[in-house]
């Protein structure tokens, strides 16, 4: 919950018309296998307890109410952002905003400008992503309210992080003349750097690692799409008509970076040291965890022998190593990960190799959640499928038929109300329930507790995406 008195210290300092855009979309490769299309860094916990979505919202809710925060996710994403954030503070699962596709920063801060207009055409707007590591939070807020100072001028302010290697992952940002409070101007922007351009920059100083965190006025941002992007701005006053998100597919992919940060006459950075990272790869995972005797990383069921300098990371059965220096292994239920700690930046390679192979792998792990519960895939092969599904007390599933399947379903805990098109069966423990192909049903739990089913897949295609969904149950044929 926020600290009701650094909220009126921040108030105090230019965060009274301050509101904030979480971005939580994207997907994941670069910590594959932990990370996938469907379950994305932002929503792991890769440093303690709390996912990094999670620690985000915190970060900012020290210094702003919920009402004032705006959470932007892709909509198969929804459901997860949702179950994060409802123990948090119960106001924040109003302020979700849910795009209908990906299409990059710029049109999912567009997204959150609108509803914050709404509210006060004035604000002052931080845009922030969800899945970066900050470890001092009160430097942090004295970072945010210069930020805010700057952006009330109407400057489209950044925040500059201080490099301590030639990293060539990210964009760099050139320190310019001096703005006061320490803060600058940016002479210019630059993208990311081969090895020794980063090393130069490095060795001369006045250059900084580009967080990708932001803060400008919305009248100053409406403006700039105005200029610089004639596409977005119409698309912007059509929002009277109709829902942004109506045409937001035909939208170009577009980065706030490239569309209007670069471009824009007032570029401001703010010099920070609140201890950044955007634990963008494995080795960042393992240069902060906490190391062992031997210099290892070790996270879930792991037995280390003779290694070191390694991160061992299981989600998966025991994890045994031995004779291990300077690796990365992460194990979870489906797949493993072996790589040695200066070739992470090649995991990416391995994904969209994975993806060539059109393997499931990339997209989802065996046990997906949905906001009624979640299945597990147990096996599967050309013609069959195997799942545990859990549903949640009280829960219940979309009313659905399949077109090239039939499903056989096991009940074992619990008690399963069962709708098949003209009939509603009970279904305790031990009973069972077949599915014909091409027979609209729904699956209800009536109860206090979890029901938990198996079920048995047999059929010509058996992927997700063979699943016809109804608002309301069909009229019975004649």
């Amino acid at each position: 919950m926020t600290d009701d008195s650094s909220r009126s210290a921040a108030d105090r300092t230019g965060y009274s018309r301050c509101q904030a855009i979480i971005l939580a979309g994207g997907s994941g490769t670069r910590l594959w296998p932990l990370s996938r299309t469907q379950l994305p860094k932002q929503f792991l916990s890769l440093n303690g307890d709390a996912t990094l979505l999670q620690q985000t919202i915190s970060r900012v809710m020290h210094i702003l109410p919920p009402q004032r925060i705006w959470i932007v996710t892709n909509e198969e994403h929804v459901f997860e952002v949702s179950k994060q954030v409802q123990d948090m503070d119960p106001d924040l699962s109003k302020q979700i905003i849910s795009e209908p596709v990906g299409r990059n920063t710029l049109p999912a801060i567009v997204l959150g400008v609108d509803r914050i207009q709404e509210q006060d055409e004035q604000a002052l707007v931080a845009v922030l992503p969800s899945d970066h590591l900050i470890h001092n939070q009160a430097k942090w807020g004295e970072c945010m309210a210069k930020a805010c100072g700057l952006a009330a001028q109407e400057w489209f302010v950044t925040f500059g992080i201080t490099p301590t290697s030639p990293e060539t992952g990210y964009g760099y940002i050139a320190r310019g003349r001096d703005l006061g409070q320490g803060c600058c101007q940016v002479q210019r922007f630059i993208e990311k750097p081969d090895l020794s351009t980063a090393q130069s920059f490095l060795e001369q100083g006045g250059y900084f690692w580009n967080s990708g965190m932001f803060v400008f006025s919305l009248p100053a941002f409406l403006q700039a799409l105005q200029d610089l992007q004639p596409d977005y701005w119409q698309w912007w006053q059509t929002r009277a008509e109709q829902p942004l998100t109506r045409s937001y597919s035909r939208l170009p992919s577009q980065s706030v970076d490239y569309g209007i940060m670069e471009k824009v006459d007032k570029q401001a950075v703010v010099p920070s040291d609140f201890g950044w990272d955007d634990l963008g790869n494995w080795e960042a995972v393992y240069r902060l965890g906490a190391k062992d005797s031997s210099g290892c990383v070790s996270r879930g069921d792991v037995l280390a022998q003779d290694c070191r300098d390694s991160l061992f990371f299981s989600q998966g059965g025991k994890l045994a190593v031995t004779g291990m220096d300077r690796t990365i292994v992460v194990q979870t239920r489906d797949a493993t990960l072996v790589c040695p700690i200066d070739q992470v930046q090649s995991v990416k390679n391995l994904v969209t190799s994975l993806k060539q192979e059109g393997s499931h792998l990339v997209e989802a792990h065996v046990t997906v959640h949905r906001p009624w519960g979640s299945y597990t895939v147990l096996e599967e092969g050309r013609f069959h499928k195997i799942k545990r599904i859990s549903l949640h007390p009280g829960a219940e599933m979309s009313i659905q038929m399949h077109h090239h399947r039939s499903e056989h379903w096991v009940i074992i805990q619990g008690t399963a109300k069962v709708r098949l098109m003209d009939q509603e069966l009970f279904c305790a423990e031990n009973q069972t329930v077949d599915i014909p192909q091409a027979t609209v049903h729904q699956l209800t739990n009536p109860g206090k507790i979890p029901v938990e089913i198996i079920e048995i897949q047999s059929g010509s295609y058996l992927e997700e995406d063979d699943i016809v969904r109804f608002d309301q149950w069909p009229e019975p044929q004649a």
